[in-house]
């Protein structure tokens, strides 16, 4: 691994954290840190290298995302996601490959994937329609990844239901410029997307169950162990890499302010063993969280390397682990910030946006633990869960 992202990142640090304050007040990643993400390499580190990808190591993608998300957390967060898009489109249709790399490779895609579009068939593709919230970075992206329902020919709704993957470039799609206003995540830009009766060719269609449970990615041909791991191991990294930045970033701050503060009973923080027990175990498991989710991706990778195909078990027993890790970091980061004191909670002090970044990344559905934990559990028993309780694994 040659981590050259990392050091670019590394090397621009200082501008990146300024960068960051500027997103949380237009309400975008700033135009800056998009140019210079694109010149890091940032978006193409999952992209395949015949169309100029850099095809890293997943751990190197994690491990560079949470360093952007504990400069700048809005940076990072579009990074874990935007990022992961490449990697997707790696197994898509040639063609549509060509048509979103072919003039420029620094080219990004949004998303989401939630399926709230309708695809209704028609000679040679889909009829398409649709609104969608939560597309971050979505003002850099010129190209969507956007989730749909398959419906019959009269407009009604496939049964059983099957999710599409909908590959749409942004002249089709309406981006809804005053529909982000929240109070994490300010930055990212996460705004809503609507279609309104775009054709979308029948190539630019992907099977959502295809792609999530490895079948489309082995119809395409794709033999490299990347393209190879599990949607539920790649799509959730990016996600949950940033959130565990984010908290690195917070304990960051918090350090530097904690230095040479003194107490309301007028000790130096430093000198109260009560904080630095508190600090130093919330540390321990900040960084327990951030060292499961790499082993988790380094476990799934070998498997992968090996030749062999995860299993459901071990695909549940991976989300399991990611989002846990993700609960366990931000966990952590409020016993350091609950002991901060007042001052902390001014707006001319950057612990608290990273505190309301971060619980903000709980919010995304990757991170919802019930139908994980309940799914990995009864595999754990031998038992084949069925129906919801399969959903992103």
């Amino acid at each position: 691994m040659s981590y050259e992202v990392l050091a670019r990142i590394e090397a621009a640090s200082d501008d990146i954290f300024l960068e960051g304050i500027e997103a949380e007040r237009i309400g975008k990643v700033a135009d800056a840190t998009a140019k210079r993400m694109k010149e890091a390499g940032s978006i193409r580190m999952l992209q395949p290298k015949e169309h100029g990808g850099l095809e890293v190591h997943p751990r190197e993608f994690a491990e560079t995302v949470m360093r952007m998300a504990s400069l700048n957390p809005s940076a990072g967060w579009v990074h874990g996601i935007v990022g992961v898009h490449p990697w997707q489109l790696a197994f898509a249709d040639p063609k549509v490959q060509q048509e979103v790399w072919g003039q420029d490779q620094d080219t990004w895609l949004a998303s989401p994937y939630m399926p709230a579009g309708l695809c209704v068939p028609v000679d040679g593709g889909y009829t398409f329609s649709g609104k969608w919230s939560f597309s971050s970075g979505t003002d850099h992206c010129d190209w969507a990844f956007l989730g749909a329902m398959a419906c019959n020919p009269d407009g009604s709704m496939e049964m059983p239901p099957r999710m599409l993957h909908v590959i749409i470039p942004r002249t089709d799609y309406e981006i809804i410029e005053d529909s982000w206003d929240v109070m994490g995540l300010r930055g990212t830009g996460s705004k809503d997307l609507v279609v309104k009766d775009a054709f979308v060719p029948a190539y630019r269609v992907m099977d959502g169950d295809a792609v999530i449970d490895g079948t489309a990615v082995r119809e395409y041909g794709r033999t490299e162990t990347l393209y190879l791991m599990p949607w539920s191991t790649m799509f959730p990294l990016g996600i949950t890499s940033a959130t565990i930045g984010i908290c690195e970033g917070l304990l960051q701050h918090a350090n530097d302010y904690q230095r040479e503060r003194i107490n309301p009973q007028g000790t130096a923080v430093k000198d109260d063993p009560y904080s630095m027990f508190a600090i130093g175990d919330a540390t321990a498991k900040l960084q327990s969280a951030r060292d499961s989710l790499l082993a988790n991706v380094d476990r799934m990778w070998d498997l992968v390397d090996a030749g062999k195909t995860p299993t459901f078990e071990q695909r549940a027993a991976g989300r399991e682990t990611q989002v846990n890790a993700a609960w366990q970091a931000v966990t952590a980061m409020d016993q350091v910030y609950a002991r901060c004191g007042g001052n902390a909670l001014r707006m001319d002090k950057p612990m608290q946006r990273f505190w309301r970044d971060a619980h903000a990344g709980l919010h995304h559905a990757i991170h919802v633990p019930g139908t994980v934990y309940h799914a990995a559990t009864l595999s754990g028993l031998g038992v084949d869960p069925q129906g919801p309780l399969r959903a992103m694994i």
